[in-house]
């Protein structure tokens, strides 16, 4: 099953699989529902090289498959 990481506010809102996922006040990465172990290594993977990426400057949408 493919993962989609999608930005609506970036570097502090995303959606994975419709599942929301945003920075708290304590700056730590938030999700009311449980992701699955191929969600957050997708999100892992994504944050490396997207957000913590200071020579990205317009977050895209993206799948992950595997």
């Amino acid at each position: 099953m493919p993962v989609t990481i999608i930005p609506i506010t970036d570097h502090e809102v995303y959606t994975i699989n419709g599942k929301t996922i945003y920075k708290d006040v304590n700056e730590n990465w938030t999700c009311n529902v449980e992701l699955s172990t191929k969600e957050n290594m997708a999100f892992m993977n994504y944050r490396q090289l997207i957000i913590e990426n200071r020579d990205v400057k317009k977050h895209t949408k993206s799948t992950y498959t595997g």
